[in-house]
């Protein structure tokens, strides 16, 4: 169990949670797509808990062509409407019509400068911020990076890439190590 080994205590004792925990939260991701999946769930998570997130990725990953950000941003108002009745996501208009505006900016975004990683990782200077955090109590929810991930996103014209939903997107592609200082995870990770 993940608190037997003194890991972050979030995953709980879901395994789906703990697996996602230990093989991916806080790894450094520098790949497009994978970025765009997290970009795309963190949106999805306004609102609700990550386990639910976690819980539906697969039918997330079918429902949304893999996240194939090309494909996506192809969708029309027909594909909108059938997503809305897909009840293996989260059928909420507003964030599949952002997931759809998203596509299209972040392939413009990677147009521009030849890879969304190297966009997105300019706020934290290309590289991982160790955070040192004793206590789950000692996560914060944004930050001065994140503030600006998410003003220039909405400059862009991404849209639910709030403050909040970006640094859980920073946390998750391994911009800042939030794990705890006594996770094994903590080392690995940037």
């Amino acid at each position: 169990m993940a608190d037997k080994r003194k890991d972050c205590s979030w995953p709980s004792s879901d395994p789906l949670m703990i697996a996602y925990h230990d093989q991916e939260w806080g790894t450094p991701l520098h790949e497009d797509r994978k970025l765009f999946e997290f970009l795309v769930l963190d949106a999805f998570q306004a609102g609700l808990s990550w386990k639910t997130i976690l819980h539906k990725r697969e039918h997330f990953r079918k429902a949304f062509d893999g996240f194939d950000p090309a494909r996506i941003a192809r969708y029309r108002a027909a594909r909108i409407e059938t997503l809305l009745q897909d009840a293996g996501i989260i059928r909420n208009r507003l964030k599949i019509q952002a997931t759809v505006e998203n596509a299209r900016q972040f392939l413009r975004i990677r147009k521009t400068y030849g890879s969304f990683d190297r966009f997105i990782w300019q706020f934290t200077d290309h590289r991982t911020i160790r955070n040192r955090r004793k206590s789950i109590n000692d996560i914060v929810s944004s930050s001065p990076e994140s503030d600006r991930m998410s003003e220039a996103l909405r400059k862009e014209g991404f849209r639910f890439v709030g403050s909040t939903i970006c640094y859980a997107f920073m946390q998750a592609a391994g911009m800042v190590n939030d794990h705890l200082v006594t996770c094994s995870r903590y080392g690995k990770c940037g």
